[in-house]
Parts: structure tokens; sequence; C-alpha cells
């Protein structure tokens, strides 16, 4: 009697999995596979890195720079009166096409902060105490001005979906500091309520192997979810289950030369280690008093603060790049009111994490990296008062703010016209910040490359230039 299911048969068993098993191995000697694990089993980095991990920081839907990061005060001398010509005049803005375009001066007022004197809006105070180690970047540029693919474009490189994200090329390139977490870790917070959550492939691996994808965690009970066992389950029980599907997924690969069998098994061993690690990382009722004061936040319960807080202790423990995503910044009205909001959710958290990274000396070997999509128009969509005003989606010109290993604190580079329309010193682009972050990981983005359907990719496409004034 047969005991494999026919679905289950070793290739050996059937003349036409003969043929295809050889047909594979053939191709296996003729054409090199691409490498399974990142440089650090092989080649390492190319030069001498600044930075071990990264903390990007994505707010989704696209904060106001000149409310939060870029001062105009001519913008608000003329609020409420028609942009002059010269410079929107025949220019398409996303929504406003066809619509008067009248300016719309900051209803906040800027400060300077730091020896440096940055000038940052005041519903950044705790950001602001750390300007000096900030660069804070307004010429960044964007071609596109719709969310998703814009979103998609700042973190995986293309505006389609696909391409593996940021953190899962890092991921690849750097390989794992603690086998028991994951390399790549991201967490959400901020979706409006009925609203969807931020897209997978913003955590995605695309094209590269599975081990390279972003694990989700959250705040609550369940750090990750489906990781714990069902109940009347033992972790000896499930040991010897992972061992024998393992054994299974073994006698499979013979028979398929399947690649992605070892991304299976990889996946339920990392799984199977994260049950034991995973609770102790994200345990907040670990922290003292002060320092839950100081990030606000409150075990059990999700929120950017804690995510920031849980931030910090994956990083000491060694997980290679986190991503932390807070949506709900899309102003289009009610600005005054939601921006006030969603400022006050981050920016006490966002100063706690630059403190806490720096006093425990995590700060010099960590990347924080802080944008959102693209900017918002000076010109007012809505109305010049009220629960109207608001601002569009724009794209040749926004802000983000960089700290810690290898930044020049206490740096504003490049600028914008004195209405806040468009660059006019140091124009960058996503695929430059992404250029910037490998270098600063010891890579050059160039030769940073993964072999996919016959040809090179890498995370910058074609482009990308590192953003040497940004730089210590």
């Amino acid at each position: 009697m047969n005991p494999w299911p026919d679905r289950f048969a070793p290739a050996s068993l059937s003349r036409r999995g003969f043929l295809r098993t050889t047909a594979a191995m053939l191709g296996s000697l003729a054409v090199p596979a691409p490498p399974r694990r990142g440089p650090d089993h092989g080649a390492g980095p190319h030069f001498t890195p600044r930075a071990k991990n990264v903390v990007f920081v994505l707010l989704l839907g696209a904060p106001s720079q000149v409310d939060l990061f870029d001062p105009k005060p001519e913008l608000a001398r003329i609020d409420g009166k028609p942009m002059p010509d010269s410079l929107v005049k025949g220019q398409a803005v996303d929504q406003l096409k066809g619509r008067n375009l009248v300016a719309a001066g900051s209803r906040f007022a800027f400060h300077r902060r730091g020896q440096c004197g940055m000038e940052l809006g005041e519903l950044l105070p705790h950001l602001g105490q750390h300007a000096d180690r900030l660069a804070l970047v307004r010429s960044m540029t964007s071609t596109i001005i719709n969310h998703p693919p814009a979103q998609s474009m700042l973190t995986t490189g293309a505006g389609e979906t696909g391409r593996p994200s940021c953190g899962s090329w890092v991921s690849y390139a750097l390989g794992s500091q603690n086998r028991d977490l994951p390399t790549f870790a991201t967490m959400v917070s901020g979706v409006p309520q009925g609203e969807p959550p931020p897209p997978v492939h913003l955590w995605a691996n695309g094209f590269l192997p599975g081990e390279h994808h972003g694990v989700v965690l959250q705040g609550g009970a369940e750090a990750v979810r489906f990781l714990d066992n069902q109940p009347g389950s033992s972790r000896t029980g499930r040991r010897a289950q992972l061992d024998a599907l393992q054994a299974l997924d073994r006698m499979r690969q013979q028979a398929h030369l399947d690649p992605a069998t070892d991304d299976r098994v990889a996946a339920y061993e990392l799984a199977y280690r994260m049950q034991e690690r995973v609770p102790e990382a994200v345990r907040l009722q670990s922290e003292t008093p002060a320092v839950l004061e100081l990030y606000g936040a409150e075990p059990g319960v999700a929120s950017f603060a804690a995510n920031c807080l849980m931030a910090r202790r994956l990083v000491e423990r060694g997980v290679r790049f986190v991503q932390l995503i807070d949506d709900g910044w899309d102003h289009h009205a009610q600005l005054v009111r939601n921006l006030r909001r969603k400022a006050g959710e981050v920016d006490r958290p966002l100063g706690a994490l630059l403190t806490d990274l720096q006093r425990s000396g995590l700060l010099d070997e960590t990347l924080v990296v802080i944008a959102g999509e693209f900017g918002r128009t000076p010109m007012n969509q809505g109305g010049q008062g009220g629960d109207r005003y608001g601002r569009d989606h724009h794209g040749k010109c926004f802000s983000i703010v960089l700290a810690g290993a290898g930044v020049r604190g206490g740096t504003v580079v490049g600028a914008t016209d004195e209405l806040g329309y468009r660059v006019v010193a140091d124009p960058f682009t996503a695929h430059d910040l992404q250029a910037t972050m490998l270098h600063l990981l010891g890579f050059d983005h160039e030769r940073l490359v993964f072999r996919h359907r016959g040809r090179d990719f890498r995370l910058t496409d074609v482009h990308g230039r590192v953003m040497r004034q940004a730089l210590a």
C-alpha cells in the first residue's frame, strides 16, 4: 500500500516528477541561484557603517510642513489673498485644479530651538528640545501626490506594489543580531476609525526571501497575532508538531526543489523562538514609572507612545529595523484642530525616544528618520476659517527629519521659496533618502542588489544620491 497521498508522492515515483526534478537540477547548474541570505553571511558592508539600526517613523497622510517645519512669514502676510500668478499659473495642484489658489498662512507660531536656532512649529516642543541633534531637510520633493503610490515610493522605492520595503532590504543586507527576534519589526498606530489599516506592502519582502518580511507587533495583551499556543497545547507538543511538519516540508523540498520551503521552515522556527522572547521584549510593565511618564505610555494600551517605547526596547535587543507607522495625517479640512491633536500624540513620544536612545548610548548607532509621503499646499483647500480650513496634497516640497548615527545635528538642509510652494535649493527625493539610509549602514546603494527575473534590482532603482549635506 502506498503510504504517500498522490500530491505528496516523491518525484522519483513518477516519470513526470523525475523529469521535472532533473530539469530543475540541470537549470540550477546553468544559472546560479540568488543568495538567500544577506551579505553579513558573506561579504558584509561595503565600508565602515555609522549606524547599526534604523527607526523609521512614517507619518502617513502627509503632515503639513508649513505648519510644523518650514516657517513662511511672507505666506502669513498675504494670507487670504491670491497666490502670485508668476508662481502658480498653469500649475496642476491635485484637487485644487481649476480653483482660485488662495494663500493660507500658518495658524501656528514658530520658535527657535537649541543653540543652532532651528525654527520649528509650536506644536513640536519636545522634538524641538533635540534641535541640536536634528538634521531638518526642507527640500524633499515627490512626483507622486496620491497617497498609496507615494507611500509605496517612500518605503519601497517604487510607486507600484511588489517591491521589497526598505526594512526588508536592510534585513537582507545585514541579517539578524538576535536570532530570537525579528530582524524587521513594524508597529502601527493612529488609524482613523472606520478606515482600513495601512497596506501590507509597506513592510513586505517583495521578491526578497520571505525571512525578510516585516513582523507586525501590536500593543495590548497579544504582541503578535496567533503567536500564542492554543488552549490545551504545550510548548513540548508544539516542538514535536514543528519537527514533524519540518520533516514533511523537507520531503516536499526534495521532490520539488522549491526554495520557498526554506522560508516556511525559517518562519515556523522564528515564531517558536519568538514565543519566549517577544513577550519579554514588549513588556512595558518592566519599565520604571519615570520612563513610562517620559513617553506618556500606558502598559497594555496601544498607542504611538507605547510603540516608541517598544522601539527602544527592540533596538537595544538587536532588532535591525523598526518601522513606526502613524496614520491619520491627511488634513484636507479641520486642519487646525486635527494637526494639533496629531502633533500632540507624537511629539512627546518622539522627544522621549531621542532622549532615551541618547542616554543609553544607542543614538550613536541608531538612525532615526521621521517622514511623510509628501507635503501640503501653502494654499487653503476649503476656506480661510472654521472646519473647512485645510491643505491639499503637495509634492513640490516637503520636510523630513533625521537624527542619530552619522547625522549632522543642528543642521537645516535645503530651502523653499518665500511662500513654501517649491524647492529653490538642494532638492531631494525618496530615493536620495534611501541611498542615505543605506550609506549610513555601510552600503553603496548602487551595489546592494538582488537578481530577480533576469535583472539586478536595488532599493533606489536607477536613482538616488547620498544627502551628504545632512551627514556629519
